[in-house]
């Protein structure tokens, strides 16, 4: 068992260190493991949830190059760095938008909420991974549902106010999908699970 240590943490080593683990491997057998796994996983978790968009899960996972040559576990670190990611650079675009003359009070009060919402989302995620990592999927499950209800939230805030137009809608969206991603695959695996063939 392996795992990064909270307070030297990085998501980027996991990464690598993931991918060093898995080039150890049998190649072919991996390859012809993971040539579909994507896919499927992402069928799979979009049949289970109303909410889920499978092209969006697809896209998401393929575009890190890594994910072509992981198992499930790989796709849960991959899904939990995009989110990690997504949140970090929304956490800088509201401190951009605060810095700017575009909102009136009620916009900039929603705004400060999401930053807290957003930079509780980023040090949530550290701890999901520690505890998906260590096999506490449990845990992992309640922290990365907590990381989707940031999302809605902030989303929710802007809509308080008649008119108001949410400057976070596709921040919010990748967040909770992304979120989405690693909750299911987590719930696949606490349940021994693999993905259904297509």
């Amino acid at each position: 068992m392996w795992h990064c240590s909270l307070f030297s943490f990085s998501f980027s080593f996991c990464f690598l260190f993931f991918f060093l683990l898995i080039m150890n491997q049998n190649s072919l057998t991996i390859k012809a493991f993971s040539v579909d796994l994507i896919n499927t996983t992402c069928k799979q978790c979009a049949d289970k949830s109303t909410i889920l968009n499978c092209d969006f899960c697809v896209s998401s996972l393929q575009a890190v190059p890594i994910s072509h040559a992981t198992n499930l576990q790989g796709l849960v670190i991959i899904a939990m760095g995009l989110a990690n990611q997504n949140a970090t650079n929304t956490v800088s675009s509201i401190d951009t938008m605060m810095g700017s003359e575009a909102f009136d009070p009620f916009a900039m009060g929603c705004l400060k909420d999401c930053s807290e919402l957003y930079t509780n989302a980023v040090t949530t995620l550290k701890y999901s991974l520690k505890a998906f990592l260590l096999e506490d999927y449990a845990t992992a499950n309640v922290l990365v549902s907590g990381v989707m209800e940031a999302a809605v939230t902030c989303e929710e805030g802007f809509t308080e106010k008649e008119g108001e137009v949410t400057p976070l809608t596709k921040e919010n969206y990748n967040l909770f999908e992304l979120s989405d991603i690693a909750l299911c695959i987590i719930n696949l695996l606490s349940l021994n699970l693999p993905p259904m063939s297509s």
